[in-house]
């Protein structure tokens, strides 16, 4: 196995870290909500990209979410009060 033949300086191990920095990143505002957001991607608090809506945001989620539910709830309340009355008109008879 080789082995260097001398050390390597501090100003050549250097060197090689010299370009490993981090970039400045960019950042634009939403044209919808003026929120910062970084260039070419979607906007996370509308959801919009290039003047079009092209995802749902939470808060819309969360109100079709609720949408969904409290139908689903009327629809299992209903069903309840229909047995309720089956179990009735069975009792009364």
């Amino acid at each position: 196995m080789t082995v260097p033949k001398r050390k390597r300086s501090r100003a050549r191990r250097d060197k090689r870290f010299a370009n490993k920095g981090l970039a400045v990143r960019m950042f634009t505002t939403c044209a919808n909500c003026t929120e910062i957001i970084l260039p070419h991607q979607a906007c996370k608090a509308c959801g919009h990209y290039k003047g079009r809506q092209v995802i749902s945001t939470k808060t819309e989620r969360l109100v079709k979410r609720t949408d969904v539910r409290t139908e689903i709830a009327g629809k299992v309340a209903k069903r309840a009060g229909s047995s309720e009355a089956i179990d009735a008109s069975a009792q009364n008879a």
